[in-house]
């Protein structure tokens, strides 16, 4: 049997069922499964069975691009709207790391201590990073995404998936230099 619109013949019994009297004489409604046709066909055996589409998997890995390893040292700084003026106020810098850099966002890990748990945890948080590649030093804003926070009590620390939120044209080009630089010379990060 074929559908008599594409000439597919990748058809199946279709989800509502026919008549009971017409089932009887052997014919039945049927899907096509290239152009979702439903028509009307002869299967006395009852040969046709309801077969559900099979998708792709759909690949964990939805990265818009590369992702490496690094540890660059880096100054955090949270990022403050005054509500009176609409002015922002940036807090002191705490020492931490990039541990993952990529065009659009990053892993941060710092000890946190100069902030409270409550701003490192709260999603869309704005930070002012200042990150020392090898060559040049970029500055950006980012927003929080996900956050987590590792190791035993006293040597505890934060860990920060961020996005870039913002960043000057001369702190992109270096970004990309150096991404560029890391894609010829070492192979990709593949995380979860």
């Amino acid at each position: 049997m074929q559908c008599p619109r594409c000439e597919s013949k990748r058809v199946q019994r279709d989800y509502d069922n026919a008549n009971p009297v017409i089932r009887l004489i052997g014919m039945s409604k049927v899907l096509c499964n290239n152009c979702g046709l439903v028509f009307r066909g002869f299967d006395p055996k009852n040969k046709l069975r309801r077969t559900p589409t099979q998708r792709e998997a759909i690949s964990s890995n939805r990265r818009r691009g590369p992702r490496y390893r690094a540890h660059l040292p880096s100054a955090i700084s949270l990022i403050e709207q005054q509500a009176k003026d609409g002015k922002f106020t940036y807090s002191e810098p705490s020492k931490g790391h990039c541990e993952t850099i990529s065009n659009f966002g990053m892993g941060l890990s710092l000890i946190g201590s100069r902030f409270s748990e409550e701003e490192l945890s709260r999603v869309g948080q704005l930070l002012f990073v200042r990150i020392n590649l090898p060559n040049a030093t970029i500055e950006a804003v980012v927003s929080i995404l996900n956050h987590h926070r590792l190791g035993d009590d006293k040597r505890r620390k934060w860990f920060l998936g961020v996005k870039i939120h913002q960043i000057s044209d001369s702190s992109k080009a270096d970004l990309d230099a150096y991404l560029e630089k890391r894609g010829r010379d070492e192979p990709l990060v593949l995380m979860g």
